[in-house]
């Protein structure tokens, strides 16, 4: 698609035209995935966070978040519980914690991995030096999930302090993938200082750097931040960007996420009709969950991990597709 083209589908509000896209971008999932949607387990295991990202609940400066960490023997619990639910991946997000260590990381993913060694493990702890995703891809992790949020400069320095630079965050990106790990990107969409070019650029960064998964959700405003009165972003905007991602990345697993849920009550379900086909239930400990709040009014934060399996399959049947605990890793 020509950059004219993209643009005109990222801000057109023809309802007969963003059904369209969607209906192309459900052909293009089907040719490679059908309508299987993968589920993964997934385990908030700290909300530490050394960042004070302008947008992101858990920033280092929100003195109103009740910090947690979750021991190994508390990830390992969580992991027990995920297999017997069914799940073939487990995904451990987390702040970057400075508590976490390197040589902690190893000792989680080596733990996970020596009692589940089919399992796919996936990490999303943020920016690290080649060396240490090189210590955790050796013991044992398989995906790394790092949205770039933005691949226009002047927006990133926009939205995060002057420590961090979207320079590193892409070779970050660009290493992975360079080590072998099935790698996802990502941003939000209604972002404060967007504009419909930079979303034009994630695409084509996206293009660039072909991930295996990209993560696409609606910015939802945090309460203790600089963004925390600013209006959050558009659902049928954000459905549009899934689809164009499914379009552009025919072959990538994109999530419908909880920030898609949390702004719509079928906003999930939404999100598999514009192209998606990965859902990431909750493995954390219930009294911990609503201590993660990347963003405000977080949905799911009271329901049991067997809850969340339930009610998501249910409603994933009820649209026409088919719930698959297989590991799902990307078509090649």
């Amino acid at each position: 698609m020509t950059d004219t083209e993209l643009l005109h589908y990222i801000t057109t509000r023809d309802p007969d035209e963003a059904e369209a896209l969607f209906a192309e971008a459900r052909k293009v999932r089907e040719r490679y995935y059908g309508n299987a949607v993968y589920f993964r387990g997934l385990i908030e295991f700290t909300n530490y966070c050394k960042n004070d990202c302008f947008y992101c609940g858990i920033r280092a400066s929100n003195k109103n978040v009740g910090r947690y960490r979750l021991s190994v023997e508390q990830i390992l619990q969580c992991c027990t519980l995920g297999n017997i639910l069914g799940y073939k991946t487990f995904v451990l997000q987390g702040g970057e914690d400075p508590f976490f260590t390197d040589e902690r990381i190893v000792e989680i993913v080596t733990a996970i991995r020596r009692e589940y060694p089919n399992h796919a493990i996936t990490l999303s702890i943020g920016e690290k030096e080649r060396k240490s995703y090189e210590m955790f891809f050796e013991a044992g992790a398989n995906r790394y999930l790092l949205r770039h949020e933005t691949a226009d400069n002047a927006h990133y320095a926009a939205m995060h302090p002057a420590s961090m630079s979207l320079a590193h965050r892409k070779q970050c990106l660009f290493t992975l993938k360079e080590i072998g790990y099935q790698v996802g990107a990502g941003f939000m969409v209604g972002t404060p200082f967007q504009t419909p070019e930079t979303l034009l650029e994630d695409l084509r960064f996206l293009e660039e750097l072909k991930p295996a998964m990209v993560g696409i959700g609606p910015f939802i405003p945090a309460a203790g931040t600089p963004f925390g009165e600013e209006a959050q972003g558009s659902l049928e905007q954000t459905l549009r960007m899934v689809a164009l991602s499914r379009i552009l990345l025919p072959k990538a697993l994109i999530p419908a996420t909880t920030a898609l849920g949390t702004i719509s009550s079928q906003g999930r379900e939404r999100g598999l009709m514009a192209g998606a086909n990965v859902v990431m239930p909750n493995l954390s400990p219930k009294a911990v969950r609503k201590h993660y709040s990347l963003y405000d009014n977080k949905i799911c934060t009271g329901d049991e991990a067997a809850e969340c399996r339930l009610c998501m399959e249910g409603r994933i049947r009820s649209f026409g597709f088919i719930p698959d605990m297989r590991r799902g890793d990307a078509a090649v």
